[in-house]
């Protein structure tokens, strides 16, 4: 006699950490290609190799599951700088590894880098996400360079201070966008990109040199 074949699924038993982060690692790469609105829960657990229903209950709603996905790819990136940059170098030194590791975390996850930057800008729920993530970054930046200017006995508004870490992080971002779309191109080489348009300015304005209008 033969044995009657389910046509019910099985997945196997994995710990909820686990099995949640092959949900994210799925979602990250079908909004990073379809984005939030095309993307279909379907498609996603089909490509984490689990069933629908499993998704809602671990992650929630697709909004929830995007905002989720938001958070641990900002979260990852933001520990890699974070890591890299300690603040006991030099002032150079500190902003070029912090840039290695933005660049570096672009370069190995550029789906995540997607989800972060392209998906999220133009799907207006996740606006306030977006900021969010941009304004801890400024922070960084912002920190980093007023470390420096104390280090040597300086120091400059914080509006000014504010200002140069957001043009530094904007400048950054767009960088960071064409390494995504140029999966040849070197993450290293791309810091050093940065770190030479970044620093040339920077390191002026450690020494106390501005530019000033020309007088009418």
């Amino acid at each position: 006699m033969l044995a009657r074949v389910s046509s019910t699924p099985t997945f196997k038993r994995l710990p909820r950490a686990v099995r949640e982060q092959q949900m994210l690692d799925a979602a990250v790469k079908v909004f990073s290609r379809q984005g939030f609105h095309a993307a279909s829960m379907d498609e996603i657990a089909d490509d984490a190799g689990i069933s629908k229903p499993m998704v809602y209950a671990y992650l929630g709603t697709k909004e929830e599951l995007f905002i989720a996905c938001l958070h641990r790819e900002s979260t990852r990136m933001m520990e890699a700088i974070a890591g890299a940059a300690a603040p006991d170098l030099p002032a150079d030194e500190r902003l070029w590894r912090g840039l290695r590791a933005f660049f570096g975390f672009v370069g190995a996850h550029r789906d995540g880098w997607a989800v972060l930057y392209r998906q999220a800008r133009g799907s207006q729920p996740f606006a306030a996400e977006l900021a969010a993530m941009r304004g801890r970054l400024v922070e960084v930046v912002a920190g980093m360079l007023d470390h420096a200017l104390r280090a040597s006995g300086r120091e400059i508004g914080a509006t000014d201070l504010e200002v140069v870490a957001y043009g530094l992080v904007g400048a950054s971002e767009s960088l960071a966008d064409w390494l995504a779309d140029h999966p040849e191109a070197d993450a290293g080489k791309t810091a050093t990109r940065m770190m030479n348009v970044a620093w040339l300015g920077a390191d002026q304005l450690l020494r106390g040199v501005t530019w000033h209008p020309p007088t009418a």
